[in-house]
């Protein structure tokens, strides 16, 4: 077992790089995440549909192609899990919702078709929240996901279940959705990384809403090259989704080495007020220098945020209203409440409120523009709390604020989606009692590569990934 851990450790670069020479085998690098999956996700609950038969086989045939002398892709052998939102063709895909649970569609989502075009060897599905609404994996179908760190605490959400696969060493790579802050919030509670690209950098299709700029796709590892190297295969255009950003995706294999002497970053503790629990505001702290020490001047500033919050519900509600009415009219009893809440917001909120959310979202970029004109990063917390145990389904207060609804810590997160701007969580620290916390860096519009470029540089600083999570036997 010994040696299937030390392989599955590897970053999904080093492991690609050991497979092009020759060292390993596609075989070999898939047999070892089953087995690794098999000893903990009966702890962790992150992988919840399985085609061990299916993986083998693909990875026997990427051998093959490798033998046979044929260009390997990006992700050539490498192990991935799809979130359960993302349809795979004769793969079940529930949502996380009763009403799918024995869904099986007969295509791919465009992401899983560029994955699988790039040689990644699906494993299966990783869990999410009913419908991927909360930053809590937990549901009816499959039950909740746990935080591989400390089993009692959640892996946060929606791409809970990918950032547990992670985290546990299940897989090198996993895909992902966000909205609120799905992909930054699991990442952060998790000790991986996870981007927020901009709308369009990872083209959507099928989907019910192909106008809605809050839900992007994008990828989540263990490190900043690995998330740079699934967004190169995902990323490009695609003519069905109109958001697409026409840029090749090859510049994401540029390198992320960069000199960051004089650059200014703005350092944001709280986004403005909000609540932050005192832990997670220790753990950032902490390493603010690793910023000065690369060169950078780090000062204390924000954007102003006015407007923001009621904006993000009402044109979520608009979202929730548009996919799932359907659902609510003929279905209600197998929703969850919130899910609920949400899709009546958006049913019944007043024509005011949607004209004043988007009046409200063009004065947020525009002043989110013009503050990032004078700083090229803004840096703060990902998440406003701790992992919290498993059995809560939200957080009601943060130190003495109360929460007012199941999304309301979440903030941090969807603050920033309405900018429209990229994000990443990248592994900051952990608490005295062993959580990790992750840090949030915020970059320009549509400067992927940038940002991940900062985010590479603070990981190299500090190597936070490296910290694997102790699971029973």
């Amino acid at each position: 077992m010994s040696n299937t851990s030390s392989l599955c450790d590897l970053s999904a670069v080093a492991m690609r790089a050991e497979i092009a020479a020759g060292h390993l085998s596609a075989r070999d690098v898939t047999a070892a995440h089953l087995a690794r999956i098999d000893a903990c996700n009966p702890h962790v609950n992150a992988v919840v549909t399985l085609d061990a038969e299916g993986a083998l086989a693909h990875a026997a045939l990427a051998d093959e192609r490798q033998a046979n002398g044929h260009p390997l892709g990006l992700l050539h052998g490498l192990p991935i899990v799809h979130k359960d939102s993302f349809l795979t063709a004769g793969m079940r895909t529930t949502y996380g919702s009763p009403l799918y649970r024995d869904f099986v569609p007969e295509r791919d989502s465009l992401i899983v078709t560029r994955e699988r075009a790039a040689g990644a060897i699906t494993l299966g599905k990783s869990n999410l929240p009913e419908f991927g609404a909360g930053s809590q994996t937990f549901n009816t179908v499959f039950g909740a996901t746990r935080n591989p760190y400390d089993l009692r605490m959640t892996a946060g959400g929606s791409s809970g279940g990918a950032a547990a696969a992670l985290a546990a060493r299940m897989v090198p790579l996993a895909d992902g959705t966000d909205m609120g802050g799905s992909l930054r919030n699991p990442a952060s509670f998790c000790n991986v990384v996870g981007l927020r690209p901009s709308p369009g950098r990872v083209p959507q299709w099928p989907t019910a809403s192909p106008y809605n700029a809050l839900t992007v796709a994008g990828p989540m590892a263990r490190t900043v090259a690995d998330v740079a190297l699934l967004l190169a295969a995902t990323a490009g255009p695609d003519a069905r989704d109109p958001l697409a950003i026409e840029q090749d995706p090859a510049r994401f294999l540029d390198s992320l080495s960069r000199d960051f002497k004089g650059v200014r970053i703005a350092y944001a503790p709280d986004w403005g007020g909000l609540p932050v629990q005192r832990a997670v505001r220790q753990v950032l702290e902490r390493q603010l220098p690793v910023f000065t020490d690369l060169g950078a001047r780090v000062e204390p500033a924000c954007p102003d945020f006015t407007g923001a919050n009621d904006a993000f519900h009402a044109l979520r509600g608009q979202v929730f209203a548009v996919g799932y009415e359907a659902a609510l009219r003929e279905h209600r009893h197998q929703l969850k409440d919130t899910v609920i809440w949400n899709i009546e917001l958006g049913l019944t909120q007043s024509p005011a409120a949607v004209l004043q959310a988007e009046r409200d979202r063009a004065a947020l970029f525009a002043r989110m523009h013009a503050f990032m004109q004078t700083h090229e990063f803004l840096i703060g917390p990902v998440s406003q709390v701790l992992p919290f145990p498993v059995e809560e389904e939200t957080v009601s207060r943060i130190e003495d604020t109360s929460m007012q609804n199941y999304i309301d810590w979440m903030r941090s997160g969807y603050y920033l989606s309405l900018t429209g701007h990229p994000a990443i969580s990248v592994p900051c620290g952990f608490t005295d009692e062993g959580l990790p916390v992750g840090i949030q860096i915020v970059g320009r519009y549509r400067q992927e590569h940038a940002l991940l470029q900062l985010a590479h540089a603070f990981e190299l600083a500090t190597q936070h990934w490296r910290r694997t999570p102790v699971l029973p036997d």
